[in-house]
């Protein structure tokens, strides 16, 4: 593996735990909406990771130590973003705006714990990539240090 290849496989997640940050940080924006613009409280959202595979053709079929090594490795990419199938928190106020005839309002289905775990997760995991991103980075600058 090549250094710019580790410095793909390491953007590549770092774009992913942004997007992943940036929904968790939305679901807590929106803990405590309970009317959208489609009518209803908010929905939580999740992110879907994929693997893209970072495979490379081999001559003749005859693979090589490094290239057998090289199609083990993958970068990862958002595949979508999906609503959280939870239902929604069902709480008695007769007195909120948007409460049924029953005095029922209905809360989104934010777990503001799981919310903020997801972001402790996706901070240390960014920060993971940044750190394999600055040791390529270093490797590559000793590297050409050598070649004067």
């Amino acid at each position: 593996m090549d250094l710019f290849t580790a410095m793909k496989i390491s953007a590549s997640g770092m774009y992913a735990e942004r997007v992943r940050l940036n929904v968790a940080a939305m679901n807590l924006a929106n803990a405590h909406v309970t009317r959208t613009l489609d009518g209803g409280p908010y929905r939580a959202k999740s992110v879907v990771f994929q693997e893209i595979p970072l495979s490379r053709e081999t001559e003749n079929n005859q693979a090589t130590f490094q290239q057998n090594l090289d199609s083990a490795l993958s970068k990862v990419r958002v595949q979508e973003i999906v609503d959280d199938k939870e239902p929604f928190m069902e709480v008695f106020d007769p007195s909120h705006p948007d409460a049924d005839r029953n005095g029922i309002v209905k809360l989104p289905n934010v777990n503001v714990m799981e919310q903020m775990v997801d972001i402790m997760a996706a901070t240390r995991a960014y920060e993971a990539n940044v750190t394999l991103l600055e040791s390529a980075k270093t490797m590559a600058l000793k590297t050409l240090e050598l070649a004067r």
